[in-house]
């Protein structure tokens, strides 16, 4: 695959990916065009040499894996960790405000989001729905109005001549969207508005009452190629559906005679602490089921190695003075390698090397990110996951601009050759430093 090719498909994956369940939904498609057989947690598993499986959990976290030859406990596994989540705005259980003949949702800010970008931009609902249908059955159900259906106006300069040197936003006050104008408040109730959105789209589910939602509002303008040569991919949910795919990607080509794994992650935004998340038990669950036994299941964990993939902070040329001046990634110069003694990133000396030295033999540059020292530096899923099951670990990403905001921005070359990274490390036999 070519980097055309490649930054297509993604782009294509992040427009189809409002939330984590259509992330998951649309991972587990791509997985089963590729050979992968569904696993669910209930059923009793069996597992062939040569097989491709994935599970889900929660319809928001998916492990997938290739068996190879089931000699786990001399191959190891080679695993790739994300997450599906992103920062956004979740729609509160009874939401609805009306003012002034508007009809408003309260929200919630979900992970630590800039809230600034989510003004003036045309926004969608999205997320999964329960309902209970005309037979007493309660089904979920992903939705997703697709169209704009809710902004979130900014006040006029004229009522805050201060907004351009300072501006904080109140989430309770100042961010519920405007859905719809109405005569009174008893005409409309958003059960009722998803109610009708999810019998129009599937007309055979004939539900009666939405029983509960998880519902996000995104922003519909679609990812897209962007600057006068196209250098930079645009995008929402950059962080860290980008990861997602880089790594889901580079398993389904790779060839399956080493046993590799892909743990895809909730709730990495707001801490992990959930059966979804890094800090639950749903990765030492899986590897349980592959390997019951303890000692077995400590030798296979001794020969793996976890590349733990999350965006990193690309040097902004407006705010250079940001960023450490000897490890400032520039967009479309090579992945980042993520580094911190506090242990913020899992990186250590030893996982860095296996990474760098895959990385060299396939001719592709990598940079060093660390965090000025007199600035508190965020964490991912790689220290959760090593901590949790042992395994060493890397944390690496690609650098982008504008993290958590309602749009980021990449390089055009950067996902692709972690990609290829990502292949040679999927194809490296030997995951162990010689003493």
């Amino acid at each position: 695959m070519r980097a055309a090719g490649f930054n297509r498909g993604l782009l294509k994956f992040l427009k189809e990916s409002p939330t984590p369940y259509h992330a998951v939904q649309r991972m587990a498609g791509m997985l089963e065009e590729s050979g992968f057989a569904r696993l669910r947690e209930a059923d009793a598993w069996t597992i062939e040499a040569g097989g491709r499986y994935y599970v889900t959990r929660n319809g928001s976290a998916l492990i997938a894996f290739t068996a190879g030859e089931l000699d786990w406990p001399r191959s190891g596994f080679r695993m790739l960790g994300a997450h599906t989540d992103s920062p956004c705005l979740k729609v509160k259980p009874r939401p609805e405000i009306f003012r002034h003949s508007f009809l408003q949702l309260g929200v919630e800010v979900y992970g630590g989001a800039l809230l600034n970008p989510w003004f003036d931009r045309d926004l969608s609902l999205a997320g999964r729905v329960s309902v209970q249908t005309a037979a007493g059955a309660v089904r979920s159900v992903l939705c997703d109005f697709k169209d704009p259906v809710a902004v979130i106006p900014s006040l006029a300069i004229h009522f805050d001549r201060e907004a351009n040197k300072q501006k904080s936003v109140n989430p309770q006050e100042e961010l519920p969207p405007l859905l719809l104008q109405a005569e009174a408040a008893d005409e409309v109730s958003f059960r009722r508005i998803l109610l009708d959105h999810v019998n129009h789209s599937d007309p055979a589910l004939e539900a009666e009452k939405v029983l509960d939602f998880e519902i996000n509002l995104y922003d519909t303008q679609p990812p897209a190629l962007v600057g006068l040569r196209r250098d930079f991919i645009a995008g929402a949910r950059l962080d860290n559906l980008m990861s997602c795919y880089i790594g889901l990607t580079a398993l389904v080509s790779t060839p399956e005679s080493l046993p590799a794994m892909l743990v895809f992650n909730d709730h990495e935004e707001v801490g992990s602490a959930t059966a979804a998340g890094a800090q639950g038990p749903f990765l030492e669950a899986v590897l349980t089921r592959l390997l019951p036994g303890p000692e077995d299941r400590l030798r296979a964990l001794d020969r793996a190695m976890m590349v733990s993939a999350d965006d990193a902070h690309g040097i902004h040329p407006n705010y250079a003075g940001k960023y450490d001046g000897n490890h400032g990634p520039i967009l479309n110069r090579g992945p980042v390698v993520k580094i911190n003694a506090s242990q913020r990133y899992a990186t250590g000396s030893e996982t860095a090397a296996i990474f760098r030295g895959i990385a060299e033999r396939l001719e592709v540059p990598l940079q060093d990110f660390v965090m000025r020292s007199d600035l508190a530096c965020g964490s991912t899923i790689g220290p959760l996951t090593a901590t949790r099951i042992g395994v060493k670990t890397v944390d690496v990403g690609v650098p982008i601009f504008a993290m958590h905001s309602i749009r980021e921005t990449a390089g055009v070359r950067d996902a692709y050759d972690l990609y290829r990274v990502l292949q040679g490390f999927f194809q490296t036999a030997d995951l162990a430093l010689s003493d």
